[in-house]
């Protein structure tokens, strides 16, 4: 398992032996070949730092928490976890919704969907804590669920980190070892994030997902939230509020 550290700038080189030293309209006269190298079908995930909105955030997800816990007639020892109501229509949360919202829109759009028309829409948005050594399985999103993602609130020292997997069933079947597992590469089949208080990190809801257990006494605690898209002749009504560049 490995740290999010990027190899996406990096640009490898692949060269063989050359049998000829060049050839017709080949300027090369190393005598090896040097071959290009095309990347196509990216998983991406995009994360920003909003932590304008983390007071508030917090104090409304303790209070459905506590709600939740009311509830929670036997908690599950293997899965110490306690997971919130949906929030997504909560008016404190207002200003949190509408630019996750926005962003989801945006993230679709700069990856080459035609929004023209379409505007987003949540179709869950709650909140989890996770007590010590409480985790969650590897998992993705349907119910046309477009974009996922999570706000953190609370991420202490040890505590669970999400892990992003690879989503091509093919591609593992037929996976080699890998050099060094702790480095971010071509072999890689999941990576991991530590995440800090106030960070929003979004994916598409098809790359699978997981965190892993919590080491620590105290609990985690994020929100939640999974994205649609619909027509906009519907009553919903376009996502308008700013949003960050995708660079």
């Amino acid at each position: 398992m490995k740290n999010h550290n990027t190899y996406e700038t990096v640009t490898p080189t692949i060269v063989g032996e050359s049998i000829e030293a060049s050839y017709s309209g080949n300027n090369n006269t190393s005598g090896k070949d040097v071959m290009s190298a095309y990347h196509y079908f990216p998983s991406s995930v995009y994360m920003v730092k909003k932590p304008e909105f983390l007071t508030v955030a917090r104090s409304v997800s303790m209070n459905y928490i506590k709600e939740a816990k009311k509830n929670l007639k036997n908690p599950d020892p293997l899965y110490p976890i306690v997971q919130t109501g949906n929030m997504f229509m909560e008016a404190k949360l207002s200003d949190l919704s509408n630019y996750i919202a926005q962003t989801a829109w945006n993230v679709l759009q700069e990856q080459g969907h035609n929004m023209t028309g379409l505007t987003t829409f949540f179709l869950e948005m709650w909140c989890q804590e996770h007590s010590r050594f409480s985790n969650q399985e590897e998992h993705i999103h349907g119910l046309n669920s477009q974009i996922v993602g999570f706000y953190f609130l609370d991420c202490p020292k040890d505590g669970n980190r999400i892990i992003i997997h690879d989503p091509r069933p093919g591609r593992k079947q037929v996976n080699l070892p890998e050099m060094n597992m702790s480095d971010a590469t071509y072999a890689s089949t999941m990576i991991n994030f530590e995440a800090e208080p106030g960070t929003l990190l979004f994916t598409n809801s098809w790359l699978p997902h997981s965190f892993t257990r919590n080491a620590s006494k105290t609990p985690s605690r994020f929100i939640h939230f999974s994205l649609g898209v619909m027509n906009t002749t519907s009553s919903a009504v376009a996502p308008t509020t700013p949003q960050p560049t995708i660079i």
